[in-house]
């Protein structure tokens, strides 16, 4: 990509050009190219300095007003900074006529280059235009079928920073047949070192579509390894930050991922595309109301996660409601004032009919007693009003009224009983758990206090759910949860929390799940995160993983996720494939030293156990190695991943070591399997498979 491809249609590319470029580059498409990446950049650079020169001591009001500004504009200066190493604009896009003109008045074309972010001269005038705009759809979507008024659609490509070569694309010109893009073969293959990066210059036309879907409605993404989903999910948040901001900076977007090192992986792709305000967690990291010390048998978990709990935990909330038995006595002044019991009982059936939050329905119970008694009062001939009300309602009778009859809950210490008290949960469990259910869940030591517990990662879960029976969670503007197929009902159950008055975007393999509680489809998971109606895209084009390795990893779909479409390599490179029968950890060493003489990161992936062993190998041999998530280096390019961390993440190129046992660290073979399908398509340019030990009949 150091030169410029044959171009035999430049010649017919020297148009209206809008840029302000000499005649003395005329002549050569590429050096104006290039010199109009430097003015772009320039212009970057001004509009970042107009912003870090304001000043703004003559427009605050205050100091907390100031503080406000300030901060927005230190984030807007972020947001304007040129990535040296980041392309400013990746196409171009010749348009027949002015976007929105009549076609017929035959109004000429414009000329704009597609990039990450806006960009503007000194007039005001665009030198790159946001991919999120409507104008940049065609350069995704845009085909010789369907050319969208484009004329030419121009890619370049980069080394590092600087513009290198171009490639056109005659869209409206019938003599010129359609063909595969080698720039964008280039980009997609191109070796990854350091964090995941964005695809914002190869986003497909399937992708797109799903990409630019609107805010109001939620999107699940089936995609197989490679496909770009994750990508993709990233990118929707991008697009919607930019087409609703306003809306999104009120209520707030969240990207969720299973573990750290997947966060630390993505998290640079957003920044790249100038959003800096989205947040990132995992599913652990929402629900963390107390310390996670402890760890559940598979077959606790599994129950623990199953959406019938949540029917459990309400009985158990509600159950602290009282009928009241006495009636509450308000004395004001020389008069006595008396709600007898049956009326208070009708006014407690009334707000456990409403089914609204316990929290809620405890803070209506003073108001609902003070209106009797002022419904009393003004039969009387009083003139009561809300003053009065609300005198009542913090009057001692009543205060002590609601205590007895509506109770504060905690939701940590319910969870706590119901773990440990065999009475409580039975009573609570009683046709939704059987007796072998609930055993399985009750802890066999009860915990002294809620400090003291050794709560697991399904606890917490439960305490999530608790929590929000009594008190309603915030709902954000839009989620993205990704590596979904992982989680169990009660997960999903917390995440749909966080979004029940916005959106969400779903992204998953069915293939990948390696929980034993792992989505079974995606309708069923859909149901538990309350977005039904959410619609179901399924990506089957591989971008990332070469074709003799998807092809064989394939191999595994039928015993794992049978029904499932494989995925097909679009890739022209078909990477290398390689299984050795070996003896002896330094040969699997020696694996890692001939894949690092090549461009790009290198994986050594195996099964939990053989890890240390591994790492000493390596130490060894002297080969330096990172964990899962640390950002690789063009010194440090190997990377020693346990098999339980690899999802999600990827390498140029992999060696897999023993497949047999990866699959044998799991619980039951079907999870073992799928685990060893995740750690098969990691790779992005070739796969080495080490092993001494037979290889799983399945592979056959």
């Amino acid at each position: 990509m150091s030169t410029p491809p044959a171009d035999p249609h430049a010649e017919h590319t020297d148009h209206a050009d809008r840029s302000g470029r000499g005649p003395g580059t005329q002549d050569d498409p590429l050096l104006r190219e290039r010199t109009h990446l430097g003015e772009s950049r320039a212009a970057l650079r001004a509009m970042r300095e107009d912003v870090e020169n304001l000043d703004i001591r003559d427009v605050t009001a205050n100091w907390v007003n100031a503080a406000v500004l300030q901060r927005q504009m230190d984030e807007r200066i972020k947001a304007l900074a040129d990535l040296s190493h980041t392309p400013l604009f990746f196409g171009r896009l010749d348009y027949l006529h002015a976007p929105g003109a009549d076609k017929a008045e035959g109004a000429e074309g414009e000329r704009f280059y597609i990039g990450r972010r806006h960009v503007h001269d000194a007039e005001g005038d665009p030198m790159v235009i946001d991919w999120r705009a409507p104008v940049s759809q065609p350069f995704y979507r845009a085909s010789k079928k369907d050319p969208m008024d484009v004329g030419l659609r121009r890619r370049f490509g980069y080394t590092g920073g600087d513009l290198t070569a171009y490639e056109d694309e005659h869209l409206s010109d019938p003599s010129e047949t359609a063909a595969t893009s080698k720039l964008l073969q280039q980009e997609i293959e191109r070796p990854r070192v350091g964090p995941m990066r964005d695809i914002v210059a190869t986003i497909q036309p399937e992708q797109d579509e799903i990409v630019r879907s609107g805010l109001t409605g939620s999107v699940c993404v089936q995609g197989g390894p490679g496909t770009g989903k994750t990508a993709v999910g990233l990118h929707r948040v991008a697009y919607l930050l930019y087409a609703h901001r306003d809306r999104l900076a009120r209520t707030g977007t969240l990207v969720i991922g299973p573990n750290k090192s997947f966060l630390h992986y993505i998290e640079q792709v957003l920044p790249a595309l100038g959003e800096l305000e989205v947040k990132q967690a995992t599913v652990d990291d929402l629900v963390a109301h107390v310390e996670v010390r402890g760890a559940d048998a598979a077959t606790a978990a599994v129950i623990k996660g199953d959406a019938r709990m949540a029917e459990v935990l309400r009985r158990a909330v509600r159950a602290h409601v009282t009928a009241p038995s006495e009636p509450v006595v308000v004395v004001r002044g020389s008069r006595r004032w008396r709600v007898p019991a049956y009326e208070l009982e009708e006014i407690v059936r009334e707000l456990l009919d409403r089914d609204i939050r316990y929290g809620a329905a405890r803070e209506a119970l003073p108001q609902r007693i003070a209106h009797a008694v002022l419904v009393q009062m003004e039969r009387a001939g009083e003139a009561p009003d809300d003053r009065v009300q609300d005198a009542v309602a913090r009057d001692s009778a009543v205060k002590a009224a609601v205590k007895a009859i509506w109770p504060p809950v905690d939701p940590a210490r319910l969870v706590l009983r119901l773990l440990t008290d065999a009475d409580f949960l039975a009573l609570h469990a009683e046709g939704v758990l059987d007796a072998d259910e609930q055993k399985e869940i009750l802890w066999a030591k009860p915990a002294r206090s809620v400090k003291a517990a050794k709560w697991s990662p399904a606890d917490t879960v439960l305490i999530d759910e608790a929590t929000d029976l009594v008190q309603r969670t915030h709902s954000l503007g839009h989620v993205v949860l990704d590596e979904a197929q992982d989680l169990s009902p009660m997960q999903y159950r917390a995440v749909g929390r966080r979004c029940t008055t916005g959106s969400a975007t779903v992204l998953g393999d069915l293939a990948q799940g390696t929980t034993p509680w792992a989505t079974r489809s995606w309708g069923e998971a859909l149901a538990h995160l309350g977005k039904e109606e959410a619609v179901v895209e399924e990506l089957t084009a591989g971008f990332r993983v070469p074709t003799d390795v998807i092809t064989y990893a394939s191999r595994l779909l039928p015993h794992i996720a049978p029904g499932l479409t494989p995925v097909a390599s679009v890739r022209e490179n078909p990477g290398f494939f390689e299984l050795r029968a070996i003896a002896t950890d330094p040969e699997v060493v020696d694996s890692c030293r001939e894949l690092l003489r090549q461009e790009g990161s290198v994986g050594l992936i195996a099964a939990d156990a053989r890890v240390p062993a591994l790492a000493e190998a390596l130490a060894a041999a002297g080969l330096t190695y990172l964990d899962p998530g640390e950002e690789t280096t063009p010194d440090t390019r190997l990377t020693l991943v346990p098999a339980s961390l690899a999802k999600g993440l990827e390498y140029d190129y992999v060696v897999l070591d023993e497949p047999r046992a990866v699959v044998d660290g799991e619980p039951d073979e079907r999870t073992g399997l799928r685990r060893l399908y995740v750690a098969l398509t990691r790779a992005v340019s070739g796969l080495i498979v080490t092993h001494a030990a037979p290889l799983p009949s399945q592979l056959s």
